[in-house]
């Protein structure tokens, strides 16, 4: 993955939590919607002007079961904030963290990838030399000539381990 890609995908997920947390603090500042205002209403403008406003009669029970079903509708506004506000930011952390994982994940595997294959070329090497040595005694026969094979065979082993798991490393390089 490239600076620019994974500069994109590490601003969604920062973006995204900043958005949740702005969000969150907005509505802990915003001021109470269901708060009782003291101004009273406009007279109707139908009735004469010598009549008056009548007077609130106040009542101990009704006063206190309003105030009651309004901080029961507080609460439930609140937890349902706080639902959106905590899902915004699990999915924000969860986006930050694909994004700042997932390119460390995929360039560990091909670290990997590539030190086994410098690995399994050392013993490819390793091989080759031994392969060079004994090529000299191909014809005399007997434990030269088996040697020569083995290595041979070594050779060949390792050397593709040591091939395919390059171009296994570069396979997963590109996606």
């Amino acid at each position: 993955m490239d600076r620019v890609r994974f500069g994109r995908a590490l601003g969604a997920g920062a973006r995204e939590a900043a958005r949740a947390l702005v969000k969150a603090a907005d509505a802990a500042a915003a001021p109470n919607p269901n708060a009782s205002s003291p101004v009273r209403p406009a007279a109707d403008p139908a009735q004469p002007a010598t009549r008056m406003a009548q007077p609130e009669i106040h009542s101990p029970g009704r006063s206190e079961e309003n105030s009651g079903a309004r901080a029961a509708r507080q609460i439930i506004r609140a937890r349902r904030s706080a639902a959106t506000t905590t899902r915004g930011v699990r999915e924000g952390s969860s986006r930050f963290g694909k994004a700042v994982w997932g390119p460390f994940v995929k360039l560990s595997g091909v670290l990997w990838l590539e030190m086994t294959g410098v690995f399994f070329g050392l013993f490819a090497l390793t091989a080759g030399v031994g392969v060079w040595r004994s090529r000299g005694e191909l014809h005399a026969g007997g434990a030269a000539q088996h040697r020569f094979w083995f290595a041979i065979a070594m050779l060949a082993l390792f050397g593709y381990f040591s091939v395919s798991s390059f171009l296994r490393a570069r396979r997963r390089g590109r996606t």
